[in-house]
C-alpha cells in the first residue's frame, strides 16, 4: 500500500471523500507547488547573478523552465487519466495555454516594475511570485481541463488497478 493511501486512510470519511473527489485539483496544486519552487529558484539564481538588471527577462526564463517541468508532471500525474487528443496536439495546446499563462504570470510584475515603478524586493516577490502565480494557476487549471486534457477517463488509470498475485498452477505429472 502506498504512503498516500495510508495517509488517506487516516482521514475521517467526510474529508477522505473530499480528497478523492478533488484528487485532480490536489495533484494540480502539488505540481503547482513544485513548479513554484523551480520557478523561484531559477528566477532568484538568475536575477541575483547574471541578469541583475533584467528582472523580467530572468522571470521569463524561470517560468519557461517551470512550464516544461509542469508539462511532464501534469501529463504523467495530475491529468494522467485525461486525454482525448493525440500527444503532439496535447503538447502543442499545453504549451499554448502555458504561454498565455506566462503572460498572465508576468503581467503583475510588469505593472509593478514599469507602471508603478516599484523596485523593492518585496514588490517583485508579491507581484511576480504571489499575484502572478495565483492568477496563472487559476487560468491554467481551467484551460488544461477545458482544452488540453478535455476527456475524463480517456486513458486507463494504471496506478489504481490491482494485479492478482495468484497465477495458474501447472499440472505436474
Amino acid at each position: 500500500m502506498s504512503v498516500a493511501r495510508r495517509l488517506l486512510g487516516l482521514l475521517p470519511e467526510p474529508l477522505r471523500f473530499l480528497v478523492r473527489k478533488h484528487r485532480e485539483l490536489i495533484r494540480f496544486a502539488v505540481v503547482g507547488g513544485t513548479t513554484f519552487v523551480i520557478d523561484n529558484g531559477v528566477w532568484y539564481a538568475l536575477k541575483l547573478t547574471i541578469l541583475q538588471d533584467k528582472v523580467v527577462t530572468a522571470k521569463f526564463i524561470a517560468v519557461l523552465v517551470a512550464v516544461i517541468a509542469s508539462y511532464v508532471l501534469s501529463r504523467e500525474w495530475s491529468f494522467h487519466t485525461r486525454g482525448g487528443r493525440e500527444r503532439h496536439h496535447e503538447a502543442a495546446l499545453f504549451f499554448l495555454v502555458s504561454g498565455l499563462g506566462i503572460g498572465v504570470n508576468l503581467l503583475p510584475l510588469v505593472v509593478s516594475r514599469h507602471v508603478l515603478d516599484l523596485h523593492a524586493e518585496i514588490a517583485d516577490f508579491v507581484s511576480g511570485s504571489v499575484i502572478g502565480m495565483l492568477l496563472a494557476t487559476a487560468f491554467k487549471f481551467w484551460a488544461m481541463r477545458r482544452f488540453v486534457f478535455p476527456q475524463a477517463d480517456a486513458r486507463p488509470d494504471t496506478r489504481t488497478k490491482v494485479v492478482p498475485l495468484v497465477t495458474k498452477q501447472r499440472d505436474v505429472a
